[in-house]
C-alpha cells in the first residue's frame, strides 16, 4: 500500500527541526542549572534561616530560664532562713531590711511575706529603679503602709497607705492552696507615670515544727522581656513575642506595648489585637494553623504570607516546674535573605538570553553539516512504515540500526511470551486469592464465634459462682431458718403454756425446782423469749429482703433486653446503698425522696441499667461526704444532706429517671469532662474515673439514650437519664432516620 502525502499538513523543515531541539537543549540545560542553583540557594537560606531562628529561640529560652528561676531561688532562700530559725517572722523591721539587701544583689521587683496572722512586709521596686518598703498589719482599715528609704534601707517617711488582706491577694492564696512552689497569675497595677506588670513567684513557708506560718512572694517585672527581646536586632522587620496559651501577650520585641491604657486602666492585649501588624498577623495565622494556642505540643516551623510578603515562622514551646507554660513566636521575612539570591536570578536569566543566542547559530552550522545523512535515513523510513508493524523489524545495511533492529526483535518476542505467561499467573493468582479469601472468612466467621462463646461461656461462669454462692451461702440457711422458726415458736409457746399448767397445777414445787427457777429466772425467760424470737423472725425477713434486693439489683443472670419496673432497681440500688445513707456520729442521715411517677414496664438490661443508678448515687453520696467534712454537725442538721429521686413520662416512648442532690456541685471546667474516660477528682485509690464513663456507654450505645449532667457550684448537680421505652422501637427509628439521612 502506497502513502499520499497530505497537501493540507504543512511540513516541517529539516533543518528548523534540528536546530529548535538544539536550541531548547542549550537553553533548557542553563536553565536548569540556574533553576537547581536558584532552589540550592533559597534551600541554603531556608536552613540558615532555621539555624538563626532555632538559635534566636535558645537565646530567648536561655534568658527565660535563667530570668525567671532566680524569684524561686530567692523564695527558697528566704523560705529555709525563716524555718531554720535564722529570720524571725515576728520582726517585720529587721526581716524588711533584710528584705531589702537582697533587692540589692537579685533582679527582682519585689520581696516579701504574708503572714498567716494577716501581717506581712516587702521590699519593692515598683519603678524599677527605687526601692520602697509595704509594712502592714492586721487592722481592717489603712493597715498597708509604704515607707520611702534612704541609702542604708531605713525607713523616712510614709508614701501612702490604703486597705489590705493577705486572704483576697492570689498571690498569697495560690501556694497556700496548693501547698508548694507555683507561679501567680500575671497581674497589672498602674502606678502614677508607671505600668507594673509582673508574676510572682510564690511559696509556703513553714517554722521548725513545720506548721504553716504563710508564704514568701517574689515579682518578677515581665516589661523587662520586653526590652530583652529588642536587644536580640534579629532583623529590622522580624519581630519576636511571647504570649500565654490564651493568646495574651507578656512581651514583644516590638515598641508597642502589650498593653493598653483605657480611661486610666490597663488592659492587657491579645496578641490577635497587638496595634503590630506582623504580630497580630502571624498570632491570627497561627492560632488559625493549630486550632488555637493550647494545640501546640512543640517546635513548628512555619512559612506565612503577611500581606503577600512570605515570612519564616518559629514558634517554641517554654515551661517550667512551677506552672508557667507560654510561647515563644519568632517571625523574619524571606526578604531579609533573599535579596542577594534575587539579583543572581536576574543575572542567570541574561545568561540564559545569552546562551540561546550561541546555541541558535551553532544549531544552524550543525545542521548544514548533517543534513545529507539524515535525508537518506528519511527515506529509508519511509519505506519501513508501509510495512506492518506487527512483524519483525527487518535488518537494512547499517550497522547500528541492525543491531537495534535486534534488540527491538528480541523485546518483542520476550513482551509476547510475558504477557501470555502473565495471562495465566494472573487467572492461577485469582483462583488461588479467591479460596484463600474463601478460608479467612470462614475462620473469622469461626474465630469470632468461638470468641463470642468463651466470652459467653466465662460470663456465665462468673455469674453462675456469684448467683449460686449468694444462694447457697446466704439464702438457703436463712429460708432454712426463717422456715423453722414458726416451728419453734409454735413449740416454744406449747411447752410455755405446758408450764403455766404445770405451775397451775402443781404451785408449790419442791425446794431444788424452786432454786433452779430462781437462778434461771423463770419468769423472765418465759416473757423475753416469745420476743426474742419474733426479733429473730424480723432479722431474716430483713436477711431476705437484702438478697431479693441485690438478685433484683444485679440480674445478672439477665443478659438479654426485657421488659423490668424501673423503680425496683432504683429501690435495690438505695437497699444496697442504705449504710451509707443512714446517720452517723458526724452527719445526720442523708434523706432520700422519693418522687416517682406510674412508669410502664421499660425494655433495657436491668442489671447495667442499675449499674448507672449505683454510680450516680455513690458520686453523690462521695460529693456530699467530702463537703460535709468542713461543717459540723448542727450546721448539718439545719441543712441536711438530701437526694431526690424523680421518675416520669417524656413522651409516649421515653422515660426520664432525674437524681438530683443538693451537694457543693460541679465547676464548669470538671463538668465538661464528667464523662470522660480516666479523669476523676477523687484521691488515688479511691476511683479510676471510668464509672461515668462506662455509665454514659451503658445509656447512649446500649440503650439508645440520653445522660446529661446538670450543675451549679454551691447548689447542687443533677444527673438527667433518658430512655426508649422500646429498644425495638428506638433501634428501627434511628435505622429510619439514617437512612433518610444518607
Amino acid at each position: 500500500m502506497k502513502m499520499r502525502r497530505s497537501s493540507k499538513v504543512k511540513a516541517l523543515s529539516l533543518q528548523l527541526v534540528l536546530i529548535v531541539p538544539f536550541v531548547l537543549q542549550i537553553f533548557g540545560a542553563v536553565g536548569l542549572v540556574s533553576y537547581l542553583s536558584f532552589r540550592n540557594g533559597q534551600k541554603a537560606v531556608n536552613d540558615l534561616a532555621a539555624q538563626l531562628m532555632e538559635r534566636s529561640s535558645g537565646k530567648v529560652n536561655q534568658h527565660l530560664d535563667s530570668y525567671l528561676s532566680v524569684p524561686h531561688k530567692v523564695a527558697q532562700i528566704n523560705a529555709d532562713a525563716i524555718r531554720m530559725g535564722l529570720l524571725d517572722t515576728r520582726d517585720r523591721q529587721t526581716v524588711g531590711k533584710y528584705f531589702w539587701h537582697q533587692m540589692q544583689a537579685y533582679d527582682v521587683s519585689y520581696i516579701g511575706i504574708g503572714l498567716t496572722t494577716g501581717e506581712g512586709v516587702g521590699a519593692a521596686r515598683y519603678d524599677g529603679k527605687t526601692v520602697t518598703m509595704d509594712d502592714w498589719d492586721a487592722r481592717p482599715r489603712n493597715n498597708w503602709i509604704s515607707y520611702a528609704l534612704d541609702d542604708q534601707g531605713d525607713r523616712t517617711r510614709v508614701l501612702e497607705t490604703l486597705d489590705w488582706s493577705n486572704f483576697e491577694q492570689p498571690w498569697y492564696t495560690g501556694p497556700v492552696k496548693a501547698g508548694k512552689p507555683v507561679w501567680s497569675p500575671i497581674f497589672v497595677v498602674n502606678y502614677p507615670n508607671q505600668v507594673y506588670i509582673a508574676t510572682s513567684a510564690g511559696r509556703p513557708i513553714y517554722d521548725a515544727n513545720k506548721q504553716l506560718l504563710g508564704m514568701v512572694s517574689i515579682d518578677v517585672s515581665l516589661l523587662k522581656l520586653s526590652d530583652f527581646l529588642r536587644s536580640l536586632a534579629i532583623s529590622r522587620s522580624g519581630q519576636v513575642f511571647i504570649l500565654e496559651r490564651d493568646g495574651t501577650l507578656i512581651a514583644n520585641s516590638g515598641q508597642a506595648q502589650p498593653f493598653s491604657l483605657v480611661k486610666s486602666e490597663i488592659k492587657r492585649l491579645e496578641a490577635i489585637n497587638s496595634p503590630d501588624p506582623v504580630v497580630q498577623q502571624v498570632a491570627q495565622q497561627v492560632q488559625q494553623r493549630f486550632n488555637g494556642f493550647q494545640n501546640i505540643a512543640g517546635s513548628q516551623e512555619l512559612r506565612l504570607k503577611l500581606e503577600g510578603e512570605p515570612y519564616y515562622v518559629h514558634v517554641t514551646p517554654w515551661r517550667d516546674e512551677y506552672g508557667l507554660d507560654w510561647l515563644v513566636v519568632m517571625s523574619v521575612p524571606e526578604n531579609s535573605f533573599m535579596a542577594q539570591i534575587n539579583t543572581n536570578t536576574r543575572t542567570t536569566i541574561w545568561l540564559c538570553l545569552g546562551a540561546l543566542a550561541v546555541a541558535s547559530v551553532m544549531g544552524i552550522l550543525t545542521s548544514r553539516w548533517i543534513i545529507r545523512p539524515i535525508l537518506r535515513l528519511n527515506r529509508a523510513s519511509e519505506a519501513m512504515a508501509s510495512g506492518n508493524l506487527n512483524q519483525a523489524v527487518e535488518q537494512n545495511g547499517i550497522e547500528e540500526f541492525n543491531i537495534l533492529a535486534t534488540s527491538f526483535n528480541h523485546m518483542a518476542r520476550q513482551l509476547r511470551e510475558s504477557f501470555t505467561a502473565l495471562e495465566q499467573s494472573n487467572e492461577e493468582l485469582e483462583d488461588r486469592v479467591e479460596q484463600r479469601t474463601l478460608e479467612l472468612k470462614n475462620a473469622l466467621g469461626e474465630l469470632q464465634r468461638t470468641q463470642a462463646q468463651v466470652v459467653q461461656s466465662e460470663k456465665m461462669s462468673s455469674l453462675g459462682q456469684l448467683v449460686a454462692g449468694i444462694a447457697h451461702e446466704i439464702n438457703n440457711p436463712v429460708n432454712f431458718i426463717h422456715g423453722n422458726l414458726s416451728h419453734v415458736q409454735a413449740y416454744t409457746q406449747d411447752l410455755l403454756e405446758f408450764m403455766q399448767l404445770y405451775q397451775q397445777q402443781y404451785p408449790n414445787p419442791s425446794p431444788e425446782i424452786q432454786a433452779t427457777a430462781e437462778e434461771i429466772d423463770l419468769e423472765f425467760l418465759q416473757a423475753d423469749l416469745p420476743k426474742m424470737l419474733s426479733s429473730m423472725r424480723v432479722g431474716t425477713d430483713r436477711i431476705r429482703q437484702i438478697v431479693l434486693s441485690l438478685r433484683n439489683f444485679s440480674r445478672m443472670d439477665e443478659s438479654e433486653i426485657k421488659p423490668v419496673d424501673i423503680h425496683e432497681g432504683l429501690d435495690s440500688t438505695l437497699m444496697i446503698l442504705q449504710h451509707r445513707l443512714k446517720a452517723h456520729p458526724e452527719r445526720p442521715e442523708i434523706e432520700v425522696i422519693k418522687e416517682y411517677s406510674s412508669l410502664p414496664h421499660v425494655e433495657c438490661y436491668a442489671g447495667q441499667l442499675n449499674q448507672v443508678f449505683m454510680n450516680i448515687l455513690t458520686n453523690a453520696i462521695d460529693a456530699m461526704e467530702e463537703s460535709n467534712a468542713s461543717k459540723s454537725f448542727q450546721k448539718l442538721q439545719v441543712n441536711p444532706n438530701r437526694i431526690t429521686i424523680r421518675t416520669s413520662i417524656v413522651s409516649d416512648q421515653w422515660v426520664q429517671i432525674a437524681i438530683a442532690d443538693n451537694g457543693p456541685g460541679i465547676p464548669d471546667l470538671i463538668q465538661q469532662r464528667v464523662f470522660d474516660p480516666f479523669f476523676t477528682t477523687k484521691s488515688v485509690g479511691k476511683g479510676t474515673g471510668m464509672g461515668m464513663s462506662i455509665s454514659y456507654q451503658i445509656i447512649t450505645e446500649k440503650h439508645h439514650g440520653k445522660l446529661e449532667c446538670l450543675s451549679t457550684v454551691g447548689q447542687g448537680t443533677e444527673f438527667l437519664i433518658r430512655i426508649p421505652i422500646c429498644q425495638q422501637k428506638q433501634s428501627v427509628a434511628l435505622v429510619g432516620g439514617r437512612q433518610e439521612k444518607g
